[in-house]
């Protein structure tokens, strides 16, 4: 299902006349569909399933080397209890066990599955599950580093605050394993 602008645009609308503004003034006129469209393009990732973007992996016969990590995937999404943007970067591992992707699949699954309204908590947990399913590794660790903007500008306005999540799947659920790659990452800072 598409974002539907013309009730984004109404809603918009609506938000403005609630917190007293004037809807026709100049500045704001354009507001309701500059939402819409920015909505549509915070959430395009609804429409939109990241296993279609494994598909086109590359079969291998052992000779994979030992690790594939991509860091500092840039993204953002939008927090689903404020509709507030977070930002920040992913980092994505895994251990192939016969096939590989290309590399730009990556940040392309990560900018899918964040298109959606989010919880980082969630959004790490279902990055990590897109890979194992559709890449079959022997094993998948993401980090994702991010800062909310409602942590930072509402309620406890933190704003030099970043939340850290973490999920990983089959032999990188060892934490020795984990401790590696997690090194690998911040040697890239």
């Amino acid at each position: 299902m598409a974002v539907d602008r013309a009730r984004i645009e109404a809603a918009v609308s609506e938000i403005l006349a609630a917190i007293g503004e004037d809807t026709e003034r100049v500045g704001l006129e354009s507001t309701p569909r500059r939402v819409a469209d920015a909505y549509a393009e915070f959430f395009a990732g609804l429409d939109q399933d990241p296993q279609k973007l494994l598909q086109d992996f590359v079969p291998v016969d052992g000779r994979t080397g030992e690790l594939v990590l991509l860091r500092d995937i840039a993204f953002r999404s939008i927090c689903e209890h404020h509709l507030l943007p977070f930002l920040g970067t992913a980092h994505v591992a895994y251990l192939p066990r016969d096939r590989v992707v290309g590399l730009g699949r990556l940040p392309a699954v990560v900018e899918t599955i964040a298109a959606r309204p989010q919880l980082q908590e969630r959004l790490t947990e279902e990055i990590a599950d897109a890979f194992q399913d559709g890449l079959d590794p022997l094993g998948v660790l993401v980090v994702l580093d991010a800062v909310h903007g409602c942590v930072g500008t509402r309620g406890p306005r933190q704003s030099a605050s970043s939340t850290v999540t973490m999920a990983s799947r089959g032999t990188l659920t060892e934490p020795t394993a984990r401790a590696e790659i997690i090194a690998l990452i911040a040697a890239g800072q």
